[in-house]
């Protein structure tokens, strides 16, 4: 399982995501560029000492990363109808989530294999993107049984 981050426009996000990557056991991709410099104070506060942990792929550009080797591209964004908890992962996914200023861009949805959303009440227009992605990837790793050290949701007591 990896978590991909298309051009991240706030350094907290990122580095929120970052800190949930490393804790988790998710490999990282940031595909640049970036709204901020990757030495920023506020990332590496939102990160802790975590962010350092997380095992990270920087990919120049998207053509870069579409380049790279993977397996499934599971988009998450507003648009799709599919709900996350419906979708059936697998342990080889990689979960992409867009930029929080725009999103992703029409090329993109076209390269994903699954596009995802997070159910909201009616009106609402997002959930911070760091927060979803949590979502998200809590319910691929209960679905794929890959939770840190074996754990998955039977075996919690």
């Amino acid at each position: 399982m990896r978590l991909a981050l298309y051009q991240p426009d706030i350094p907290q996000n990122t580095g929120t995501m970052l800190r949930l990557a490393a804790c988790l056991g998710v490999g990282v991709d940031l595909i640049e560029p970036f709204g901020f410099l990757l030495d920023d104070r506020r990332l590496r506060r939102a990160g802790l000492d975590y962010a350092d942990m997380a095992r990270v792929t920087r990919h120049r550009s998207w053509d870069a990363f579409a380049a790279a080797p993977r397996s499934r591209l599971v988009l998450l964004t507003t648009q799709s109808t599919t709900q996350y908890m419906h979708f059936a992962f697998a342990a080889e996914d990689t979960i992409l989530v867009g930029r929080e200023s725009a999103g992703a861009p029409d090329a993109i949805h076209a390269a994903a294999d699954a596009r995802l959303r997070v159910p909201m009440r009616p009106g609402m227009r997002s959930i911070n993107v760091a927060l979803a992605a949590a979502m998200v990837l809590g319910e691929a790793l209960r679905q794929t049984g890959t939770w840190p050290e074996g754990l998955c949701h039977d075996d919690v007591s």
